[in-house]
């Protein structure tokens, strides 16, 4: 019998019950997946407290890693024993599941299951921001919030590679310190600093080309007030709520700037797109250029307060689960 995480009710942590399940044969195109490591996301947050409201019961979880056992008909290019990785499929909070075939991607053989799942679906998030939503060029200054969880640490390190002067708003001393270490080159406190008018300082009075806010309502007046005139305003979260509706008004007068609200499963919808991004991803941890790290593990039962330090924002890096 396998086990995986459910819920019956939207709501807080405790919502979330360990259920036992028989895991049946992979169908036509799918493959079964046993699992060696599962990746937390915030996203799982919006999903179970329904901010994000699903059809009940419902599995959480989207991102993880493991061992094909098995194979159904039809899939071609993968085999038992494979090392494969997944982001973007409900029911990863689980010892295993069955998956389409065209969703998992290998794990290179020089990255472990439990980096995999820490970095895809953060790595991809990065990969997609800030080299197709917006193309950071070098030399740019760049705004990024929470620098310190797992997309703002890979977010710091792959816009230092890009050439980009990356401006990160974090949380106290030793996360500035921290941030400092992943490529930002500047540390913003939000308990102490104006954010608004220290990126003033940092550009002269010019403001950023480009702000990546997935903070939501709490910094939306922080980061439309940071951008240079034709800036981007690129909302990607909302953990503290969504951030309010903006005017076109507002985005004459700030300086004719643009505002968009992308998301991941668009931009890796195409099998083509995943296989790119996923890639980049790899290929940045295989370089060295980006350091995946990992400041939690917990194991899958105690799936409950895993999510109560994500969502209290007391958790750095990337968290993960095991098995």
């Amino acid at each position: 019998m396998e086990r995986r995480i459910i819920i019956k009710k939207h709501g807080d942590p405790d919502v979330m019950q360990s259920d036992g399940f028989e895991l049946s044969a992979p169908l036509e195109g799918e493959v079964q997946i046993k699992h060696t490591a599962v990746g937390l996301n915030y996203m799982d947050v919006y999903q179970r407290s329904g901010y994000y409201p699903m059809s009940l019961p419902t599995p959480l979880g989207l991102e993880a890693a493991g061992e094909i056992v098995a194979l159904g008909e039809g899939v071609k290019n993968l085999k038992i024993g494979d090392r494969v990785v997944y982001g973007g499929l409900l029911g990863a909070y689980a010892t295993a599941r069955n998956a389409p075939a065209s969703r998992v991607v290998k794990i290179p053989s020089d990255i472990s299951d439990e980096i995999a799942a820490a970095a895809l679906m953060k790595g991809m998030t990065v990969e997609y921001l800030m080299e197709r939503t917006y193309k950071v060029q070098p030399g740019q200054k760049v705004l990024f919030f929470a620098a310190s969880g797992g997309v703002g640490q890979i977010a710091g390190q792959w816009g230092k590679h890009l050439g980009a002067e990356m401006i990160g708003v974090t949380s106290g001393p030793k996360n500035c310190t921290r941030a400092l270490e992943l490529g930002y080159a500047h540390a913003l406190d939000r308990n102490s600093d104006d954010i608004i008018e220290r990126v003033k300082q940092i550009t002269n009075g010019k403001g950023v080309p480009v702000v990546y806010d997935s903070v939501g309502k709490a910094t939306y007046e922080q980061s439309l007030r940071s951008l240079a005139t034709y800036g981007v305003f690129v909302s990607f979260g909302a953990t503290t709520g969504e951030a309010p509706a903006v005017a076109p008004s507002v985005l004459q007068h700030g300086g004719s700037l643009y505002f968009t609200r992308p998301t991941l499963a668009n931009y890796v919808a195409a099998r083509t797109d995943l296989e790119h991004s996923a890639n980049r991803v790899f290929e940045m941890i295989q370089s060295g250029k980006i350091t995946i790290n990992i400041d939690q593990k917990y194991p899958l039962e105690d799936i409950v307060g895993a999510h109560q330090q994500l969502e209290t924002g007391t958790s750095t890096g990337s968290t993960v689960l095991i098995p």
